[in-house]
């Protein structure tokens, strides 16, 4: 791979991404208009967030040099399929270190056997050392045997971090603000590890706030969202909230009335709904609405991230499709906070 070989054009993102306006009788009978911003069509194998957040870092890694990218995930995660997508239209080589050294002896699941197809090599890491990998010598130690397996200096390995979630991510969410500038007064986005909402917020226009939905509890978000920020953009941008009564329990769980929002919304409008991070945000955007959290005459767009996941093909360029984030944090949950 060279910086004049990378050519992101290629991959045909339809970018800017659908913007739909959705008739609900929940916003609209208090006078509230709802409007579904479709990122789950930007690309069928970059999906959603994961485009915005992967492409400045692709850059990065090209502009420097980088024959590999090295990221983390756990055994269901999307970002890891995108990145292995994106390594082999691209031209990199990848590794996948996963979370979990219990599944080296177990077979691949859909998720994982898709990385793998896409060229991607996997390493399965225990959980207690997966918790370090940021920790300086533990991130050496993880790039250099990437390294030594893949056949190349150490300093030629990306490493992007878990969810992609990095300043350069942020910067590059800021494009979905501004696609958004002038067309909602709220928008809502399900939130993972904090960058595609850290971007959003710093991109969109005076007037505009964002509402963030964790898909984990644990209450450390904001943290996260704010510290990104100032790596970012030197300080906070934006207004922004958490609403942190919809995460279902969890990662990778929804709770009953989660499920049944949404079949109901499936029902409704046509559209498949994403468990893990879509309805969740939509439960919260709908629950808001209902406690009158928008004044009549509001428009509030929904950031669609995500689709229910297809049967696992390797996909080629351009597209439409899905989100995450991997990590096992457990905790408090059901507050809001706010960046005023």
């Amino acid at each position: 791979m060279t910086p004049e070989a990378l050519d992101l054009a290629a991959l045909r993102p339809r970018l800017p991404s659908p913007l739909r306006t959705v008739e609900d009788e929940r916003f609209t009978r208090r006078g509230v208009r709802l409007l579904l911003k479709r990122d789950d069509l930007i690309h069928t194998a970059l999906p959603g967030n994961k485009w915005r957040k992967l492409e400045p870092n692709l850059r990065a890694a090209s502009d420097g040099g980088h024959l590999a990218l090295l990221t983390f995930g756990g055994a269901y995660s999307n970002h890891l399929r995108a990145t292995a997508a994106a390594g082999r239209l691209l031209g990199f080589m990848t590794v996948g270190v996963v979370r979990g050294d219990e599944l080296a002896t177990r077979p691949l699941n859909p998720s994982l056997a898709a990385c793998a197809a896409d060229g991607m090599r996997l390493r399965f890491l225990d959980r207690a050392a997966y918790r370090r990998k940021t920790e300086p010598s533990v991130l050496r130690e993880i790039l250099s045997t990437a390294a030594d397996a893949l056949a190349v200096p150490r300093e030629r390995v990306y490493a992007v971090p878990e969810g992609g979630s990095n300043s350069l991510a942020a910067r590059g969410c800021t494009a979905l603000g501004r696609e958004l500038r002038g067309a909602a007064d709220v928008v809502g986005v399900a939130c993972g590890t904090g960058g595609t909402l850290a971007g959003l917020a710093a991109g969109l226009g005076p007037g505009q706030r964002a509402v963030g939905f964790p898909v984990l509890k644990g209450g450390f978000l904001a943290g996260e969202v704010r510290a990104l920020q100032v790596a970012a953009f030197g300080g906070p941008r934006g207004d922004w909230s958490l609403d942190e009564r919809f995460h279902g329990g969890g990662y990778a769980r929804t709770s009953p009335a989660a499920d049944a929002f949404a079949a109901d919304f499936e029902d409704r409008h046509g559209l498949p709904v994403e468990r893990l991070y879509v309805a969740k945000m939509l439960h919260g955007l709908t629950t808001l609405a209902e406690e009158g959290a928008f004044p009549p005459g509001s428009t509030v767009a929904a950031v669609v991230t995500g689709r229910p996941p297809d049967p696992v093909v390797t996909a080629g360029p351009g597209g439409e499709s899905e989100s995450e984030s991997d990590r096992d944090r457990d905790g408090g949950g059901g507050q809001s906070v706010s960046s005023r």
